[in-house]
C-alpha cells in the first residue's frame, strides 16, 4: 500500500542539478586525453664503447637484466644479445626456448 511519495518541486531541482554535475564531471574525465608514448623504442648502439664497457661490468647478461638496464623491452633485449654474439662482444653460455643467458668477453 502507499507507494513512493511525490517530491516537492525543490527536491526535484536539487536532484536534477546532482545528475547535471555528476555528468559534467564524467564529461571531463573522459575527455583529458592520455599521453601516449612512443611504441618504437631504438635498441642501443652495440659498436657504442659505453655501452660495451657497461655490459663487461655485468657479470651475467639475461635479456631481463639487459632490458632493465637500459629501458627497453624484453624482445628488444633478446635482438640486441642476438647482435652482439654476433660481432663477437658476448658468448652465449646456456640456453633454451625460454631465456638465453650470456657472459661478456674479455
Amino acid at each position: 500500500m502507499g507507494g513512493k511519495k511525490k517530491l516537492s518541486l525543490t527536491q526535484m531541482e536539487r536532484m536534477q542539478l546532482k545528475k547535471d554535475e555528476e555528468e559534467k564531471k564524467k564529461k571531463e574525465k573522459a575527455a583529458a586525453p592520455k599521453e601516449k608514448k612512443p611504441s618504437v623504442i631504438v635498441p642501443p648502439d652495440p659498436k657504442s664503447e659505453k655501452i660495451v664497457s657497461e655490459l663487461k661490468k655485468m657479470n651475467v647478461l639475461t635479456p631481463y637484466a639487459v632490458a632493465s638496464r637500459f629501458n627497453l623491452r624484453i624482445s628488444a633485449a633478446k635482438d640486441f644479445l642476438e647482435q652482439l654474439e654476433e660481432e663477437g662482444v658476448v658468448q652465449l653460455v646456456s640456453g633454451s626456448h625460454n631465456i638465453k643467458i650470456y657472459k661478456p668477453i674479455s
